[in-house]
């Protein structure tokens, strides 16, 4: 499946979906986004059963602020409307394999589990 771009106004629905959404926050002026976007792009051909999004920083400005995106390349990683992972930097493409593999190996049902007992914490 290829990389989606992402606005404002869909979002949060993508994110929400059941399933893993990878979610590449970029520039087109930034070099390092050049690197890992033909990166992001291979790792979503190779795994069709995970959602890649790309958001453009300059066009979606108001989305960028709201997700707090400081510096690009981001990625974020969601499944079934859970933060993963958030993390600036490009990522080589060894780097990104193994992360999609633990990020489906995960049980989220214990995910889930931590997040109720973190939350009763507070």
């Amino acid at each position: 499946m290829a990389t989606v771009d992402l606005v404002l106004s869909d979002f949060e629905a993508t994110i929400n979906k059941e399933g893993i959404t990878f979610v590449d926050f970029w520039a087109e002026w930034c070099g390092p986004c050049k690197m890992f976007g033909p990166i992001f792009e291979e790792a979503s051909n190779q795994n069709p059963e995970i959602r890649f999004a790309k958001v453009d920083t300059e066009a979606q400005q108001e989305l960028a602020g709201m997700a707090g995106i400081t510096s690009i390349p981001t990625l974020m990683i969601f499944r079934d409307g859970i933060l993963l992972f958030n993390q600036a930097g490009a990522l080589p493409a060894p780097a990104l394999n193994e992360l999609i593999g633990k990020v489906q190996e995960l049980n989220m049902d214990d995910v889930r589990a931590e997040i109720a007992k973190a939350e009763s914490q507070s």
